[in-house]
């Protein structure tokens, strides 16, 4: 599977799967005071259930950028795959980026994570690429629309949401122990796009 660290979402998704009405009914909230609030915490809620799950919940454009040809068979990051949007690739020379014919590929969008293979008897460019982010992928992942995203992601980030909501701080003080830190705070959150040196 292409590393992660190596796609850039390039277009975010249009809408959220969980809408502030759930949220705030899911917490037991009737005023509008906290919308904005709320607003931040699927977001936030959103993206760590992405990353738990290894999914797009909302369609999205992602960019892959390898060094180097990924193999006759690769799988791609963030289930499900909707489609492969370009495979294109950059000289050593600085030329413009040459685009793949998608006639030489096949893209499974059945399995997941999807994968791309070499139809039989087709061989990537022999161009001899640049040195970094000589080959460009350009795919959309996603279920589609916030009603086709399954009810247990949903639920998942509801769950999320009511707890970011109850406890605003990194830490509480509880009587007798002292400082406690709150579980998924802080450090939890920050591990979503870690960079590992």
């Amino acid at each position: 599977m292409i590393d992660a660290r190596r796609i850039k979402m390039t277009t975010a998704p249009a809408t959220e799967p969980v809408t502030t009405t759930e949220a705030k009914l899911h917490c037991r909230v009737d005023h509008t005071t906290e919308d904005d609030i709320f607003t931040r915490l699927i977001e936030v809620a959103r993206i760590q259930c992405e990353n738990i799950s290894g999914r797009a919940f909302i369609t999205r454009t992602y960019t892959a950028m390898l060094d180097r040809w990924p193999g006759n068979c690769f799988e791609l990051p963030y289930a499900p795959l909707a489609g492969i949007t370009s495979i294109k690739y950059y000289d050593d020379a600085g030329s413009a980026a040459a685009t793949v014919s998608s006639a030489n590929y096949y893209v499974d969008t059945n399995s997941e994570p999807g994968r791309v293979a070499l139809i039989s008897g087709a061989d990537w460019p022999s161009t001899t690429l640049r040195e970094i982010n000589g080959v460009e992928i350009i795919y959309t992942a996603g279920y589609g629309v916030a009603a086709a995203v399954p009810d247990q992601y949903k639920q998942a980030m509801l769950l999320l949401i009511g707890h970011l909501y109850e406890n605003r701080e990194s830490v509480a003080v509880q009587q007798g122990i002292g400082m406690v830190q709150v579980p998924m705070a802080v450090e939890w959150l920050l591990q979503t796009d870690r960079i590992f040196n």
